[in-house]
């Protein structure tokens, strides 16, 4: 049967959302690939599967356009949140979505869901939850080797895992040079994401993204709150701050007790369904 998607993104970061309880499909890891391909596919930068009910909750998974399943993503539930309010899957403008990094709590900011603000958690340095191989430690300003070069990280899980790298200069070209060496170095056991950070002044920052299962990202929600709280944790930045992307800008708000929000848009792009046949990759 034709299995039915919806399309949206958070400032160039795509993903399709598939709804279980409209369409029954088997998500693979050589299904997920070959949907998200943008040659072969629909195309996207991952999926969003839900929502899975249960009682009273809401559930979404998470899928990286590689077939591997994320933790948690700030644009993707942004995204997330928009649809069950679209749908009327809720019917307050405040309510949690449960994730494979823990419960996140969003808020409608308009009568649209165009603007949508999403508590993101508590952010972690420390190694064990990260995780970082070595003693456990906050990785903070940290040395680490790449590709011959050493650099200063600040390694946070906000319910994924983040290497966050301040540098003078960054740029697509950097991302995509140092991403898969870091994303896949021998101190992250469950690889990561990387971002390039540059301070602008107290509450400004710009980043480039190396996503882990994604590669090279115009925008990313996660990204935006792991670079801002990195920053504030060196005191390079205050509390609001401002996260420049090639995609475009989100706001993120660092509390006292480590606690993330971060806000910003969603757009609708479109829907439609694919055909059974897109799972077979044709060759020759």
């Amino acid at each position: 049967m034709d299995v039915r998607f919806k399309k949206y993104h958070g400032l160039g970061n795509d993903y399709l959302i598939i709804d279980p309880n409209v369409s029954d499909i088997q998500l693979t890891s050589d299904a997920i690939r070959l949907i998200c391909d943008r040659h072969f596919g629909v195309g996207s930068d991952g999926i969003l599967y839900g929502p899975i009910l249960s009682g009273n909750n809401l559930s979404v998974r998470i899928f990286n356009p590689d077939g591997s399943e994320a933790e948690k993503s700030g644009n993707g539930l942004r995204i997330f949140a928009k649809y069950l309010f679209e749908k009327r899957y809720v019917k307050n403008k405040d309510f949690s979505i449960e994730t494979l990094g823990g419960i996140v709590e969003a808020q409608i900011k308009d009568d649209i869901a165009n603007l949508i603000k999403i508590n993101m958690g508590k952010i972690s340095f420390l190694s064990t939850n990260i995780p970082v191989t070595g003693s456990e430690r906050e990785v903070v300003d940290e040395q680490l080797e790449i590709d011959g070069m050493k650099y200063e990280v600040t390694c946070l899980s906000i319910g994924n895992p983040h290497c966050v790298i301040p540098m003078r200069d960054i740029s697509e070209q950097k991302a995509r040079e140092l991403g898969p060496s870091v994303e896949n170095h021998e101190m992250f056991p469950n690889r990561i994401n990387m971002q390039l950070l540059k301070v602008i002044d107290r509450a400004n920052i710009e980043i480039r993204i190396w996503e882990r299962g994604a590669g090279y990202t115009l925008a990313s929600g996660s990204s935006s709150c792991a670079a801002a709280g990195a920053a504030h944790k060196l005191h390079m930045v205050d509390e609001t701050i401002n996260v420049k992307m090639p995609g475009g800008e989100l706001l993120v708000e660092v509390g006292s007790d480590k606690g993330v929000h971060l806000t910003g848009p969603v757009k609708a792009v479109f829907e439609g369904c694919f055909r059974p046949g897109i799972y077979v990759k044709v060759t020759g």
